[in-house]
């Protein structure tokens, strides 16, 4: 295993994890005010896409683009279940399951092709 196989999708993990705190982390302090948490969520931003973006440098040596942008988006899926489930007590359902199910399904033939 070369680490252009290896490192993408560790990094992309990270900077998922980071990018849904940016995004998202806010939610659970509804009383802050707007300013606050625009400056808070851009200091976590640049440090995802301190990780984002080597990502896709070293991971363009293995990957093509699209399989790059569609592991991007699975990872941001499962990063954003975990989150929204553990920290934001949010419920996932059926149709949750369906819908991730079909951009899995998506990714498959991303990664499958090309026919």
């Amino acid at each position: 295993m070369t680490p252009a196989l290896v490192l993408p999708p560790l990094l992309l993990v990270a900077s998922n994890v980071f990018m849904t705190l940016a995004w998202y982390g806010h939610l659970k302090y509804p009383t802050k005010p707007l300013i606050l948490v625009i400056l808070v969520s851009w200091g976590i931003a640049l440090i995802e896409y301190c990780l984002a973006v080597p990502a896709n440098r070293i991971g363009h040596r293995a990957y093509t683009a699209a399989e790059l942008k569609t592991m991007q988006e699975v990872i941001t899926l499962v990063v954003f279940a975990g989150f929204s489930v553990l920290v934001l007590k949010e419920q996932l359902t059926l149709n949750h399951a369906v819908g991730f199910g079909f951009i899995a399904l998506g990714a498959f033939f991303v990664f499958r092709g090309p026919f």
